[in-house]
């Protein structure tokens, strides 16, 4: 979820800022000297996996992880988000980092400092050509040599390495008490992704992975910023097209909840081939539709691990965030949504036949 606290939303009460963050200042103080506990304000907590403190004045926020949605342990999380960050900086569309706190005592997950950005979220369909470049500026950066990539995720085969996380998570489906139309769909949609062989190659570049509409926060000027960078990786781009676009996620975040309509979402496709190098808009073409099927099977997945175990994954949540998140999981379950969404890939497979 994002990282920065959009226009007009409420903070937490300034006293549990100074109380609840006030463990924070030794740490925060090596990024910003002379800080107070005054200066610390608790932002509200839109997401699952950290928690945000602005340094009021300083035009920096802290973002606190609660738990690595990776399973990485907390040293290699917090390195691996610094370098999400610095390889993503140049794209002009993400907070640049200022500081690494390392985990210890009353911070055992550590904390990454990086610029505030201001701003309001997505309003959909209108801002997705916003979205588009946003996600066209990352993908354009130039590619390292596949030995300087580390510590990022650069999976030799994105799809293959895409399939291979579905099969792993998708053990939750078993977990999260589907009904039997929905799991015989999901069932059938597995089997369908396996299948599929496509000889294009597959293009790589740097990635958002998470890049659903509630991660991107617009700015006084029309630009969007990505925020949310703790799965960057170098990874297929028709991933991120998809993510940003299917309605799993742009109905995840209750300040963005709308669906797109094809139309929409083709217009944001062209968006962002207008903004990436026409090479490489050709190479991502023939992926759009599977790559689709993959991204939505993944969020599935992901989801389902939520329904089994959201409490115990995220503790202290905000009861009207849950409710929000629990309301969408149970609907993208429906055997009817599921039908409406995999329509998008499949119709396009029979007039292929």
């Amino acid at each position: 979820m994002s990282a920065h606290v959009p226009d007009g939303a409420a903070p937490a009460a300034d006293a549990a800022a100074g109380a609840g963050w006030g463990f924070l200042l030794p740490a925060l103080r090596t990024a910003a000297p002379g800080l107070t506990a005054g200066d610390l304000e608790a932002m509200p907590l839109r997401g699952v996996a950290h928690d945000h403190v602005r340094l009021k004045g300083r035009g920096l926020v802290a973002r606190i992880p609660r738990w690595s949605q990776q399973g990485l342990d907390p040293a290699a999380n917090l390195a691996y988000q610094a370098a999400a960050f610095r390889r993503a900086a140049p794209s002009g569309h993400t907070p640049e980092l200022a500081a690494v706190l390392e985990p210890r005592a009353g911070l055992p997950m550590g904390a990454l400092v990086v610029t505030e950005i201001r701003g309001r979220p997505p309003r959909l369909p209108a801002d997705m050509p916003a979205v588009a470049r946003a996600l066209a500026a990352l993908h354009r950066l130039p590619l390292p040599p596949a030995g300087e990539r580390a510590p990022l995720a650069s999976p030799a085969d994105p799809a293959a390495a895409t399939l291979d996380l579905v099969r792993r998570q998708a053990v939750h489906f078993a977990r999260a008490a589907l009904s039997d139309a929905a799991a015989e769909r999901i069932a059938a949609e597995l089997d369908a992704a396996a299948a599929v062989r496509l000889a294009a190659p597959q293009p790589v570049a740097l990635v958002g992975t998470d890049v659903h509409p509630g991660n991107f926060l617009i700015d006084a000027t029309g630009k969007a910023w990505f925020t949310d960078l703790e799965k960057v990786q170098y990874g297929h781009p028709a991933i991120d097209l998809a993510h940003a676009s299917l309605p799993t996620s742009t109905l995840w975040d209750p300040e963005v909840a709308a669906e797109l309509t094809p139309a929409d979402v083709a217009a944001f496709h062209a968006a962002w081939a207008a903004a990436v190098p026409a090479g490489l808009a050709a190479a991502v073409e023939p992926w759009l539709k599977p790559m689709r099927r993959l991204t939505w099977l993944r969020t599935l997945s992901w989801m389902a691990r939520w329904k089994a175990d959201g409490p115990s994954l995220s503790p202290g949540m905000p009861e009207r965030l849950r409710r929000h998140m629990d309301v969408r999981v149970a609907d993208v379950f429906r055997p009817d949504r599921i039908d409406r969404v995999r329509a998008d890939w499949r119709d396009s497979e029979r007039r292929a036949c």
